[in-house]
């Protein structure tokens, strides 16, 4: 009877331990073929229709033909300096606030903090990014005009603006519970060495969660990199290099997002796309490289 028992145990435990053992490498498998994809459909760009690589990542001449035989220019400049000013500004607008966030919720009120403060965080993250857009059409949109004296709202400060509350769930509750790990002994020992709570927050735990702090603002990077309906309803979309937080431009997620239904199959403005979504991609994996190497980082300083 135990010798069923025991067998009966063994094949639960073999065939759970398969069954995750598949499933985790079904997910290595797709994220290898959806990159396979990309760069079979991307590298058209330059193998088919004969652009070089400098000239699709540093000229900002974008008008690539709608047909097989190609002749157009694929610049994409103007959608990645889109991109990053938009991203960049999100998050220097984000992280000052999330991380004060983090630090109210874990050291200055931690039971109100989990109780009340955590979960109306969470809430903006399920709110879909149409809302944002919306929101920020109707409400920010006019004023900025009103505020700055601008005949047109839209603009890069709007979409930045959009972004970092977008982005602000997501930085605010990592670096919330990589602060939260900080061992106590940490903070009394730096009680009994004489310091404040301040100054214990700022030079002893903040420190060492800093890992965990710096892999929330990457993935809140991440996050705003690959938005696209909220930033194109507030952008502005023009075809144009950004000069200043209140120009018009597009990014390269809102480029694809408004073109990609209507080019024609196989022609040169399709290949341009996805060689815009293989730059995405690849923007992703070094997100992704970034936030091993600073854990890789913390977890040698920690041994």
């Amino acid at each position: 009877m135990k010798t069923k028992r025991m067998q009966g145990m063994f094949c639960k435990e073999y065939g759970w331990r398969g069954l995750t053992i598949f499933f985790g490498l079904f997910v290595i498998v797709l994220t290898i073929i959806i990159g396979a994809f990309l760069v079979y459909k991307g590298s058209d760009t330059f193998l088919t229709f004969g652009h070089t690589i400098w000239e699709f990542l540093g000229s900002a001449q974008w008008d690539p033909a709608d047909s097989a035989e190609g002749g157009g220019q694929t610049g994409a400049l103007i959608f990645i300096a889109g991109s990053l000013t938009t991203c960049g500004l999100a998050l220097a607008i984000a992280t000052p606030f999330a991380l004060g966030s983090a630090v109210f919720m874990t050291e200055i009120s931690p039971e109100f903090g989990e109780k009340f403060y955590r979960p109306i965080v969470e809430i903006f993250a399920g709110i879909p990014s149409v809302v944002y857009g919306w929101v920020g059409l109707t409400v920010l949109i006019p004023a900025i005009k009103t505020i700055f004296h601008r005949q047109v709202g839209h603009s890069v400060l709007a979409a930045g603006l959009v972004l970092a509350v977008m982005i602000f769930p997501t930085i605010t509750t990592v670096s919330a519970d990589a602060i939260a790990s900080v061992s106590q002994e940490c903070r009394n020992a730096a009680y009994g060495l004489g310091s404040t709570r301040w100054q214990t927050i700022w030079r002893v735990v903040i420190p060492a969660s800093s890992s965990g702090i710096i892999t929330g603002i990457i993935l809140g990077l991440a996050r705003a990199f690959g938005e696209a309906l909220a930033v194109a309803m507030v952008i502005g979309q023009t075809t144009a290099i950004p000069t200043s937080i209140f120009s018009t431009t597009k990014t390269l997620t809102t480029e694809i997002a408004a073109q990609m239904g209507n080019a024609m199959e196989g022609g040169e403005l399709k290949s341009a796309l996805w060689t815009m979504a293989l730059l995405l991609f690849l923007i992703s994996l070094l997100f992704i490289t970034l936030i091993h190497h600073v854990s890789g980082n913390q977890d040698k300083e920690e041994k």
